[in-house]
């Protein structure tokens, strides 16, 4: 596991008229500080990759869907430098996932349905404080495709 990352179980609370699920809340022990919350769709077998924020701290949850969330520990100062580390979430494992500053991170679409991704990020988006690069980049050296066998 890459330091500084958390996975937090959620909580569903399903009756017969429907369900409710919990992200996050101010009281949560996890919860540092709210910037903005957005929602990305991504459709099976997308890629969404790689980017790192300099200041923003991630907090995944996958409302709906499943994905394969992808991440790079490239911090100098870290103990897991070089380190990757494959979160798989959403309906079948309802989690948040906090993603530190620094750490890179992507995410691509499994199974046969579009995803939703929320993101209670700790700071609005910034297009200034992200980085991004090439889902295939040899730096990094993932391969996003399915491993049978």
């Amino acid at each position: 596991m890459i330091e500084g990352v958390q996975i937090i179980p959620l909580r569903t609370i399903l009756d017969e008229r429907g369900m409710v699920r919990h992200m996050m809340r101010t009281t949560d022990p996890h919860f540092s500080e709210f910037g903005e919350i957005y929602f990305s769709v991504i459709f099976p077998g997308a890629i969404k990759a790689w980017h790192v924020h300099r200041k923003m701290e991630l907090n995944y949850a996958v409302i709906s869907g499943n994905i394969k969330l992808v991440l790079y520990d490239a911090r100098k100062d870290s103990q897991t430098q070089g380190e990757l580390q494959e979160i798989f979430m959403g309906e079948d494992n309802y989690v948040l996932v906090k993603v530190p500053p620094h750490v890179v991170n992507g995410f691509t679409g499994v199974g046969g349905e579009k995803a939703i991704v929320a993101n209670c990020a700790t700071i609005p988006h910034d297009p200034d404080e992200i980085e991004r690069f090439d889902p295939f980049d040899p730096t990094i050296g993932y391969e996003w495709g399915i491993r049978h066998g």
